[in-house]
């Protein structure tokens, strides 16, 4: 079925980074999937995804599991956490039922979420804590 050939092929596409992973419509993959090329959805996935690359998510697409990706795009369904370490961009076709933490976000009219969202360079030093491990509320005060 696979030659040396063949076999050698992918290898120096992988090195390249050139190699894309798709999910076609109307497949179903149950299970993580890592992977430092790009990839793009247009089945179904239940399972925790991790790319160093770009994720797509077509309109025909649902994932069922946590993301970890450097940039994405949410064209499909997402009930998931998606940690994107870059730029988020969520297409009017995109539902999401969950936990968005990006860098940079970008909600074109019509999509759809449902979750918490938390943006910026430094995600992680936004709330302080108290000591019993709540954190602090802030006073906000407008200004007229």
């Amino acid at each position: 079925m696979f030659n040396k050939s063949n076999y050698k092929m992918t290898n120096i596409n992988e090195k390249n980074g050139s190699s894309v992973n798709s999910i076609g419509n109307g497949s179903v993959f149950d299970g993580n999937i890592i992977t430092d090329a790009d990839i793009r959805i247009d089945g179904t996935i239940k399972g925790q995804i991790k790319t160093k690359g770009k994720l797509v998510l077509g309109e025909s697409g649902f994932v069922e599991g946590d993301i970890i990706c450097q940039n994405a795009i949410i064209a499909g369904k997402l009930n998931a956490k998606i940690n994107v370490q870059e730029l988020l961009i969520l297409k009017s076709s995109a539902y999401i039922n969950g936990n968005i933490t990006t860098n940079k976000l970008s909600v074109e009219p019509g999509a759809h979420f449902s979750g918490t969202c938390s943006m910026g360079a430094s995600i992680k030093n936004i709330s302080s804590s108290n000591p019993n491990g709540k954190p602090k509320e802030k006073e906000i005060k407008a200004i007229s």
